[in-house]
């Protein structure tokens, strides 16, 4: 999408009085702070992580093992980072799309494509069975073809899976009107979107409900084995903690093990969300079943509504840039990128120029952990007392409850039709370390940009990449 230096002048207007800050976080604010841990303590499950992934795995510990004695800490406060920061896609895919499977996993496709199914079914399930609404959007996705070499692709993958629909021209416009695309294709069985933070607060509260101890603001700085069978214990910021079991989910953070740490990039993602929309601007848009919306681009786009605390309508626009800094940095002022945000306002006009006034309230970032495979991986450490999920990408809502249970499969020897997969067992290759995985990274977006003006031609580079089943993406 090519940008002229009035659009840009035009987009920094309209975002001029923005908030730099996640609009979920803001929109609902922090509960009362649960109190940091202080001194000596013990657990029989350490959970390092107050995200989905962290959330998830108290949550499934104290359903399956009731008597099971569980601590959950987290550095700063739960849901702080990539839980409350995401466009809340909450997709059943463990993979990261099918044909991402069959490249990397190939002939295990329809089994993880069944277990992903079950488990976002179990994910809703228990929204329902602890109270928690997170206003579940149910209606899947349609993905849009923004180039005409796309169209061939969706009606491609209509013929192959009966729960996609092509829709062209008006009846895309009868669903959402965009005057980026002509032909969509609507993922019916794509999953929900819902509000992240309304999930991960609910989940925390399920946990507490449970018996979990929250602790936050207090930072795992280092792990020691104390050997077989006799537990581990986890070094913080005011003291430690020594558990039988510790499982570590701490997203794209540097990991306490230092064998996981060529595994994954950290990778920042942004997005805008508009001011409360009118009337008028609101039925402009259609969009009636309030689906969410994606493109076929390397560099794609995720967009969605929401409504506020207040009940008002609003538009969020996020993706395209996925940005890495050098040496695998982690820093907050990587949160906001100025030229990101322009971007997306320019884009947002693109997409839809009925909205070509509207303002925005909220322009953020974040960082989530990406590896070469684009899903998540599993590794078992400590003497069979540590157990670690990383690498989802941009997929995690629901993923990452199903690394919450292969994680209690591992640490606790349980054979499942889950912890045999080859998902489980196999890891993605490492991306290199400093200083060549920046220019690698560097160079792969821009021929992935490349790629996108070109009609989906890869060339040479892009080509290798994938015959290497190595990729960057967010």
């Amino acid at each position: 999408m090519a940008e002229q230096q009035s659009d840009r002048s035009r987009a920094r207007a309209l975002l001029s009085e923005a908030k730099r800050t996640s609009f979920w976080l803001d929109d609902l604010g922090f509960p009362v702070e649960a109190p940091p841990l202080a001194g000596e303590s013990s657990a029989d499950l350490v959970v390092v992580g107050g995200g989905y992934t962290g959330l998830w795995t108290a949550l499934r510990a104290k359903e399956r093992y009731p008597d099971l004695d569980v601590v959950l800490i987290e550095a700063h406060r739960v849901s702080w980072a990539a839980s409350g920061r995401n466009g809340g896609f909450c997709e059943p895919s463990l993979t990261h799309g099918r044909s991402n499977a069959s490249t990397h996993l190939p002939g295990e496709e329809p089994l993880l494509a069944r277990l992903g199914e079950e488990n976002l079914a179990e994910l809703l399930a228990a929204l329902d069975r602890y109270g928690i609404d997170c206003d579940v959007q149910p209606h899947g996705v349609i993905k849009l073809a923004t180039e005409p070499h796309q169209e061939a692709a969706i009606r491609r993958l209509a013929a192959t899976d009966p729960s996609v629909r092509v829709l062209a021209d008006d009846q895309l416009q009868a669903e959402v009107r965009t005057a980026a695309a002509r032909v969509g294709g609507w993922a019916t069985e794509e999953g929900v979107v819902l509000n992240p933070v309304k999930l991960a607060r609910g989940l925390a509260d399920a946990c507490v409900a449970l018996g979990v101890r929250i602790h936050e603001n207090t930072a795992a700085t280092r792990l020691r084995s104390l050997g077989h069978g006799r537990g581990v214990v986890v070094q913080t910021s005011h003291g430690r903690i020594t558990g039988r079991q510790v499982v570590l989910a701490t997203n794209g953070f540097r990991s306490l093990l230092r064998r996981t740490r060529l595994f994954t990039v950290p990778v920042y993602d942004y997005a805008i969300v508009t001011e409360p929309l009118t009337p008028d601007q609101r039925a402009a848009l259609g969009w009636q079943k309030a689906q969410g919306v994606t493109d076929l681009n390397s560099r794609f786009h995720y967009m969605r509504l929401l409504k506020d605390s207040a009940g008002r309508d609003r538009l969020l626009l996020g993706g395209y840039d996925a940005v890495y800094h050098f040496g695998r940095r982690v820093k907050p002022e990587y949160d906001i990128s100025e030229s990101t945000f322009e971007r997306l306002a320019v884009h947002m006009g693109v997409f839809f120029p009925q909205l070509a006034d509207v303002k925005y309230t909220h322009a953020w970032g974040g960082m989530i952990d990406t590896c070469s495979r684009f899903f998540s991986f599993f590794t078992l450490a400590g003497h069979r007392q540590v157990a670690a999920a990383a690498g989802f990408t941009g997929l995690g809502v629901a993923a990452t409850r199903f690394a919450a249970d292969v994680m209690l499969d591992l640490l606790n020897g349980e054979d499942t039709e889950r912890s045999r997969t080859k998902l489980v067992r196999k890891r993605p290759l490492p991306f290199p370390p400093e200083p060549f995985v920046w220019p690698a990274i560097r160079f792969t977006s821009a021929m992935m940009a490349r790629s996108d003006r070109r009609e989906g031609r890869r060339g040479l580079w892009l080509w290798m990449l994938q015959k290497c089943k190595v990729g960057f993406d967010s």
